[in-house]
């Protein structure tokens, strides 16, 4: 299977692509990106654009399915409500391509990767270095964010008929 994850954001945003063939493989990391958003374009174009390569990374590559982390309320109003349009983009987009979609909150994810809730950055980025296979540099923590989502996917995903525990 196949999924995109995404690690949303306004200004940013970590998305990765991660597959595995089986329930007995290895996750491995197809593709990892940071998007930004130019600053000096007016806020409906910035989520325009959070569209369009959204769009074009679902195209390419053809995943199943999407994850993507809830969002963290912060003291930020502003910033955070960006954030939940920029979700919303995110969402739309992988309605449109009728993925199936996924939401993890961030101590889902932390608890997925690490098993504590409570990790911080530095833990959940190594642990996301030992669980799956990467054969590219990731320059930005937001990809490590995004593919932490999308471990946490294949933590939980059970197909239909998959004997659940």
């Amino acid at each position: 299977m196949r999924i995109i994850a995404i690690d949303p954001g306004y200004e940013r945003l970590g998305v990765a692509v991660i597959e595995k063939k089986d329930t007995k493989s290895k996750e491995e990391l197809i593709f990892s990106e940071c998007f930004f958003t130019d600053a000096k374009l007016p806020h409906s174009a910035r989520l325009a654009n959070i569209g369009i390569e959204l769009d074009r990374v679902i195209e390419q590559y053809k995943p199943e399915a999407l994850a993507v982390e809830t969002l963290f309320f912060s003291k930020n109003t502003k910033t955070a409500l960006k954030v939940a349009e920029a979700r919303g983009v995110i969402l739309h987009a992988g309605a449109r391509k009728n993925l199936l979609i996924r939401e993890f909150s961030p101590g889902e994810i932390k608890i997925a990767v690490t098993g504590h809730g409570k990790s911080d950055k530095a833990q959940v980025t190594a642990m996301v270095g030992r669980l799956i296979r990467i054969s590219q540099p990731i320059k930005y923590d937001d990809e490590f964010d995004a593919i932490a989502c999308g471990l946490t996917f294949f933590a939980t995903y059970r197909p239909q008929g998959y004997p659940q525990k």
